[in-house]
């Protein structure tokens, strides 16, 4: 995701769902392909796609996504599933939870990190893991 930002930015403009700068939503927002808000939303955000969050944007709300390019406000917990892009107009109060992350100069994060690796790398040491064996 990181190595071709732009491209990655163009692929996210085909977005499902656009909460435009001018819109306020309240309530659980939930929705399979990508979502670009640039306006404000109260309640939970999320998307098993991409989810770009605008300069202007302000959310109070836990967010969940596969990747997210964050430039905006949010003010809740983010659990992003791969890739993490915080921009330097970003302002992130809540815990972080992602595989990576890049973070520009300037960005505003209060919160603690969770950095973790991919689920199938898990899912293959938990396999490979023997449980200990009741003596008779």
């Amino acid at each position: 995701m990181f190595g071709n930002k732009e491209k990655n930015l163009e692929k996210i403009k085909d977005a499902e769902t656009i909460i435009g700068g001018s819109i306020k939503v309240k309530g659980n927002f939930h929705g399979k392909g990508n979502i670009i808000v640039e306006g404000s939303l109260e309640g939970s955000l999320k998307t098993d796609a991409s989810l770009l969050v605008g300069e202007k944007a302000k959310i109070s709300a836990n967010v969940l996504a596969k990747d997210a390019f964050v430039n905006g406000s949010i003010t809740g917990n983010v659990k992003i599933e791969k890739d993490l892009f915080i921009g330097k107009t970003a302002k992130i109060t809540g815990d972080i939870s992602c595989e990576q992350v890049s973070i520009e100069k300037g960005a505003i994060i209060n919160g603690n990190f969770i950095m973790s690796p991919a689920s199938s790398d898990k899912g293959q040491e938990r396999g490979s893991e023997k449980a200990p064996q009741a003596k008779k």
